[in-house]
């Protein structure tokens, strides 16, 4: 056995972080087979553990054990984790957390350069070190953005700190561990940039929203051998120069400029107004660069233009190494997508200054230092005729561990996993943002929301959610209870459904994954007070908190394919069923987090509105006969998935009728989306979902990916098929939100889900897919890593391979068997056995003949010839006929096929279409 994985809130051997609360988690490896039989933790005040300041023993929960302790600022805390198995092995190890400095006055002062112009200043400090240094810490802060350096080096992993959150209520303070870095004579130096600040931001576009100065705050705590501290601060015996940044911003890009004349400036700071009482020590986790992303290749466009192809869409910088004559300027332009092979970035709007590097003829490595961009192809202009061209990517995302991983036998299933994992990198850049490339790149709520569970099956997502929700309070204790519909919310109102939604449903999802009453806990004020403004709201308009939610401004059903016209931006689903069931959600996850807190009064109030307005939708909505009244696929979806009817199996033959109608294509849009798949799933419609998931045309998942996406789409037709980008305004290729489809396949295809919150006991259940051939998956939980696979074998057997981690249990769930499910405890568990149902073929007479015929045309043309009167009804049949099944037109007595050549047809299934 192993312990791994220690963790405080999230984070790996945080330094400098906000511990309100302080919860610790773990996990156990190489512990299969083995359940715990106790643990026991100590926390001490130096790493030999004679300063114990805590002691907890007995069935400690890994998942997370939250410690009630008197912390000190600018303190290290180690903590030892032990674990004995039930046969008696024993295994621990041993990790610390760090302190910032909480509420400890600063000596610093916030200074900027005295004279403020648009070229990017440096501020610095000289001095002399004459003992012996024992440690050394750096509680620093500056805005826009900055970046530190000590001795020329830069400090840290971080880029793009402090990060994005509401300026005006808080501004994070980082701490950095120098110690290693410090020489004698020193330089401390801090570069700062506009960044979210103070540079263009926003939908509107404005200019320094939250300030129009830079300003930098910074203490160097140098402690000696001999016992003694000295610090070195902001103040104003700093120095100020000019950096070789004449320009930044999130939107426009980032110019060097190395032969800039900087003679005449003054070298003065100045103190800036900020107040001190904003700086709040992190909650952010680390923003930094995880991949180099390689060259694939350089084109030369049809214009006549140089671009540089990355293979990947991504976010993050362009980096290269410069040796060119002096004044030699290089211009990179950013772009998602090729039309008809040459460079386009229209639908970044005005975010396309891009990066710009003027050389003073020094060789050097270069990337920008104060701006993003998202992108797969980049023009360059400039680069010298005599040099290759040869320049990487850099993937920037918040540190984040990689949790879930799944491979499957379809190569485009895995494209569309990873398109799925892209999307979450491309867009978790301390903010969950809708999009990584165009002036916006704000935190919207509502994607957030339905990518939570997705996202913490692909991650661990304990850390940066935190952030995001710890945002959502601050913004919404200014809102009276509101949520805004993006952050920072930057004048927003919002208290849209489903978008302030995200105040409840991801700390569900957070609860779901990782099991922590105290986590889930904190988000209890956020959560209550969502609902309540929703009540009231409702209650002032239409006099009982338990009426619908009606009126007011709606997103509804979001870019759906059932508007009322095709360039519509709200499908047909009505706004106030979908606001009010939602309201319904929010108040019944309120009353679970309550009575799970162990406030009964709470639960039982909640619970009791949740009961009052669950009659009031289903009075409105639903007839007496249990027929929702809302025929579209997202209100199916959402009634069978918050359980808004009175009879299930009947709003399960209405989904089927409407998808009937719907020729099986996709109308759902950010509403139902999302969880469609998942839906049917758990409405015993797998295989239909499995032919939504597969499907190759438009609208579908794997339509993208068969046009080259290497990320999730902002609209099902973001590229028409012929390659052309939709001239529809608002129109990303790198969003997120329907890339949620994979919970289906973790949930689903692979089929791990929690039985019992944190994954305590988990169900594996997978449902296999001749078109897959086999599934690989695994899920580093928060009760360790479960392990579900399947593959079907060429004699038709299916074999199934499962793991279940120390400490664990499981349900086991074998597909297409008539075995009850299996409980187990914590192993290794394979079984190989002959379906129910051959899993081999392909196809069979239940299949609809629109699917064989774009999918196999040779076996399509096979069926027509079995009989002319099945070529002669084919060759009259539209679209609606096509999408039944050979058994369905047997019963239809006007098509002349008859069961006889039903059979004929099976016997050829079984001969010509397995795998």
């Amino acid at each position: 056995m192993e312990i791994m994985d220690i963790k405080f809130n999230g984070i790996v051997e945080p330094i400098g972080y906000h511990f309100e609360p302080l919860i610790v988690s773990w996990a156990v490896d190489n512990g299969l087979g083995k359940m715990q039989k106790e643990a026991s933790l100590q926390v001490a005040a130096d790493h030999e553990f004679k300063e114990i300041v805590l002691e907890r023993n007995g069935d400690l929960d890994s998942s997370g054990e939250t410690l009630t302790l008197q912390l000190k600022p600018r303190t290290r805390y180690y903590v030892q984790i032990c674990v004995t198995a039930e046969d008696g092995e024993v295994t621990d190890s041993t990790s610390f957390f760090e302190t910032g400095k909480m509420d400890e006055a600063w000596d610093a002062e916030w200074i900027g350069p005295k004279v403020q112009e648009e070229i990017h200043p440096i501020l610095f400090k000289d001095f002399e070190l004459s003992q012996q240094v024992k440690e050394a810490r750096l509680y620093i802060s500056g805005v826009g953005l900055y970046e530190a350096s000590l001795n020329g080096k830069k400090i840290g992993n971080d880029v793009l700190a402090p990060f994005v959150n509401n300026y005006d209520a808080f501004i994070q303070i980082q701490t950095y561990d120098v110690t290693d870095q410090l020489k004698q004579s020193n330089q401390l130096a801090i570069m700062l940039g506009n960044g979210w600040y103070k540079g263009r931001f926003g939908l509107s576009g404005e200019n320094a929203y939250f300030g129009d100065k830079f300003a930098a705050i910074a203490e160097l705590v140098v402690r000696y051998e001999n016992g003694t501290e000295e610090r070195i601060v902001t103040d104003l015996s700093w120095k100020a120069t000019l950096s070789d940044i004449t320009n930044s911003g999130i939107y426009d890009g980032e110019t060097i400029d190395r032969t800039l004349d900087k003679s005449g400036r003054s070298d003065e700071v100045a103190i800036v107004g900020i107040s001190k009482g904003k700086l709040k020590d992190r909650v952010s986790p680390g923003l930094s660069i995880h991949e180099v992303v390689p060259l694939k290749e350089v084109i030369t466009t049809p214009n006549g233009e140089t671009v540089v192809d990355f293979g990947q869409n991504f976010a993050g910088w362009l980096a290269f190494d410069a040796d060119f004559p002096a004044g030699t300027e290089v211009h990179f332009e950013f772009g998602e997508i090729l039309q008809q092979g040459n460079f386009y970035n229209e639908n970044y709007g005005t975010a396309t200054a891009g990066f710009r590097y003027i050389s003073n003829g020094e060789a050097e490595t270069v990337h920008p230092h104060f701006t993003y961009f998202g992108f797969r192809y980049v023009r360059v202009t400039g680069w010298p005729a005599d040099k290759e061209i040869a320049v990487r990517g850099l993937a920037i995302y918040s540190d984040m561990t990689r949790t879930g991983i799944i491979e499957t036998g379809n190569a485009k299933v895995n494209q569309l996993y990873a398109n799925s994992l892209w999307g979450l990198k491309s867009n978790f850049l301390d903010m969950p943002t809708d999009c990584p490339q165009r002036a916006e790149r704000l935190g919207w709520t509502g994607d957030a929301q339905v990518f939570a569970p997705t996202a913490s099956y692909h991650m661990d997502t304990r850390a940066f959610y935190r952030k995001y929700l710890i945002d959502m309070r601050t913004e919404q204790e200014k809102l009276s209870g509101s949520i805004p519909n993006y952050m920072p919310a930057m004048a927003t109102q919002g208290g849209a459904a489903v978008w302030g939604d995200a105040a409840t449903f991801i700390p569900k999802a957070l609860w779901t994954a990782y099991g922590n009453k105290e986590e889930v806990g904190q988000y209890y004020p956020l959560m209550k007070d969502w609902v309540d403004w929703t009540g009231s709201k409702i209650e002032k308009a239409h006099g009982s908190k338990t009426e619908l939610n009606a009126g007011g401004f709606q997103f509804g059903d979001w870019l759906a394919l059932d508007g009322a016209t095709p360039s519509s931006f709200k499908g047909s689903t009505d706004d106030t069923f979908i606001a009010s069931a939602y309201y319904y959600e929010s108040l019944c996850i309120v009353a679970d987090v309550a009575a799970l807190m162990g406030n009964e009064s709470d639960a039982t109030y909640y619970r009791g509105l949740s009961e009052q307005l669950r009659e009031r939708i289903l009075f409105e909505y639903v007839t007496p006969s249990g027929r929702l009244s809302i025929d579209t696929q997202s209100g199916y979806i959402i009634a069978l998935n918050f359980k808004l009817f009175r009879e299930r199996e009947v709003v399960i033959e209405q989904l089927k009728t409407r998808l009937k109608k719907d020729l099986y294509k996709i109308k759902s849009g950010f509403v139902g989306t999302p969880i469609f798949c998942q839906v049917l799933s758990e409405n015993g419609m797998v295989d239909l979902a499995y032919e939504f998931l597969l499907n190759e045309g438009f609208p579908g998942w794997l339509y993208a990916v068969n046009l080259g996406a290497t990320t999730i789409w902002e609209r099902w037709n973001s590229v028409m098929p012929d390659g052309i980008m939709n001239p529809a305004g608002m129109n990303s290729l790198n969003h997120y939100s329907y890339g949620s489809v994979i919970e289906f396949v973790y949930k689903y295809v692979v089929g791990i889900q929690p039985l019992e919150a944190g994954f305590r006991t988990a169900r594996l259940a997978p449902n296999p897919n001749v078109k897959l051939g086999y599934a690989r998956g695994s899920y580093q939980s928060a009760a360790g890593k479960f392990v579900s696979e399947w593959k079907i074998l060429n004699n038709g057997e299916l074999s199934c391979y499962f793991e279940v981690p120390f400490g664990a249990q499981a349900e086991i769930v074998l597909p297409y068997s008539d075995r009850e499910s299996i409980k187990v405890a914590s192993g290794i568990y394979e079984y190989t056995y002959r379906p129910t149902k051959d899993l081999s073929v392909l196809y069979d007479s239940d299949t609809r003949l629109s699917i064989i015929k774009n999918e196999n045309k040779e076996l399509f043309e096979e069926i027509l010839g079995i009989h002319e009167r099945i070529r002669g009804f084919m060759a009259f049949a539209d679209e609606e006929q096509l999408n039944l099944s050979l058994n369905q037109l047997s019963q239809l007595f006007y098509t002349g096929i008859t069961a006889e050549m039903v059979a004929e047809a099976d016997r050829l299934f079984k001969k010509s279409n397995r795998i």
